[in-house]
């Protein structure tokens, strides 16, 4: 098998298990479009940027020095949630382990090794044997029913409002001046006919 063949089947194997994993495992998850343009760009671009490197003999090991130039520069200006970030650096983790399993001319373990990580993101978007609920920060003014002894009332009150059943309730700081308690409400995935409940927007920090 000529260089030029090996070169093309694993960009080949690259792109399709990266379109894999966004199209068929992560955006029906979230149906969320922003960042599958970088996802499958990313993936792409290191892919050819680190065959190239180790083709002209500057060494493998550059490729992971991208995820160095990545942090430094902050390529990303907005927080980006856990789950969004652990695709990204699977999707630019792969194109570096398939360029490297394509110079070794290593098939075998590289398909293998493609379709297990597919099949544990598959496995962990089904959530099979985890119990998923969707915990939010609310600020709450009806502080009268943070008390122990009237925690159903809240939590009915809660419901009433969202239109989504709670799971259990944290309270954390409460203001007295204001007549405010900040709550960790923690939302089952699925309301009581099973139908799924949309997430809400991920909580962030100020910096």
């Amino acid at each position: 098998m000529s260089d030029l063949t090996t070169f093309l089947l694993g960009f080949l194997v690259n792109f399709v298990v990266g379109l894999i994993i966004v199209r068929f495992i992560y955006y029906p998850r979230t149906k969320d479009k922003r960042f599958v343009f970088t996802y499958l760009t990313f993936s792409t671009v290191i892919y050819f940027v680190v065959s190239l490197m180790a083709n002209i003999t500057i060494g493998i090991g550059v490729g992971f020095g991208l995820f160095a130039i990545f942090r430094i520069v902050r390529y990303r200006t907005e927080p980006m949630p856990v789950r969004e970030m652990t695709y990204l650096f699977v999707l630019m983790s792969l194109p570096v382990m398939n360029s490297s399993g394509m110079l070794q001319t290593a098939w075998p373990q590289l398909l293998i090794a493609n379709a297990v990580i597919a099949l544990v993101l598959w496995l962990l978007e089904k959530e099979w044997g985890f119990e998923y609920q969707l915990p939010r920060h609310v600020v709450y003014e009806k502080i009268e029913l943070i008390q122990p002894s009237r925690q159903a009332e809240m939590v009915a009150d809660l419901e009433a409002r969202t239109g989504r059943k709670v799971e259990r309730v944290e309270v954390g700081k409460i203001d007295f001046l204001k007549d405010t308690a900040d709550l960790r409400v923690y939302f089952a995935k699925e309301d009581q006919n099973g139908w799924s409940v949309p997430e809400l927007e991920e909580d962030t920090e100020a910096s």
